[in-house]
């Protein structure tokens, strides 16, 4: 058989691309619940017997590592057409907090260096407009762009939890967030 003769891969079924994107899915949803999620409760989620788990992700780390792959990509397109810091503290707070849980769960499976890595891809918008702001006089200066970029992503998580503990209203968290964070970056003068 001669090199261009050689077969082409089969693309996957439609199936086996619905069950992928099922599994993902639950494995987000349990991971966020549950860091320690077993292969058999993301099964159950998925709809997908163990077998097929199984042959789509022959281990935990290789589901957990496209459940965070899923997540990061998806806090990455959300922040990137953040205009100002203040919207997108106020429209991505949730979405940044998911991403959290999930670096949570990731944290104890991979490598230090790819999870900076996902985490700084992430984190890049908000250290955009950090900068942005600061280039305008708006954002404070005697503060390192590192620290700043850390209280902003601290702040959106206290209010995930504050709002998971009961203790702050859903509906109120983002302007509350939202003036918190202006009140720690904000140019004094």
């Amino acid at each position: 058989m001669a090199a261009t003769d050689a077969p082409t891969p089969r693309p996957r079924r439609a199936d086996a691309e619905r069950n992928t994107a099922a599994i993902v899915d639950a494995g987000l949803d349990c991971f966020l619940a549950d860091p320690q999620a077993s292969m058999a409760a993301i099964a159950r989620a998925a709809g997908v017997s163990r077998v097929t788990l199984y042959s789509h992700f022959p281990t935990r780390e290789a589901l957990l590592d496209a459940a965070f792959a899923r997540a990061s990509d998806e806090a990455a397109a959300a922040l990137a057409d953040g205009s100002d810091l203040a919207s997108l503290v106020r429209t991505s707070w949730r979405l940044l907090d998911r991403h959290s849980a999930v670096f949570a769960a990731a944290s104890a499976a991979f490598p230090p260096e790819e999870l900076r890595e996902r985490h700084d891809r992430i984190l890049a918008p908000v250290r955009r407009l950090v900068v942005a702001g600061r280039e305008a006089g708006d954002v404070r200066t005697d503060l390192s762009v590192d620290w700043l970029v850390t209280v902003v992503y601290s702040l959106v998580h206290a209010a995930a939890a504050e709002v998971q503990a009961g203790r702050m209203d859903p509906a109120d968290a983002p302007e509350v967030l939202t003036s918190t964070v202006l009140a720690a970056v904000r140019a004094h003068g």
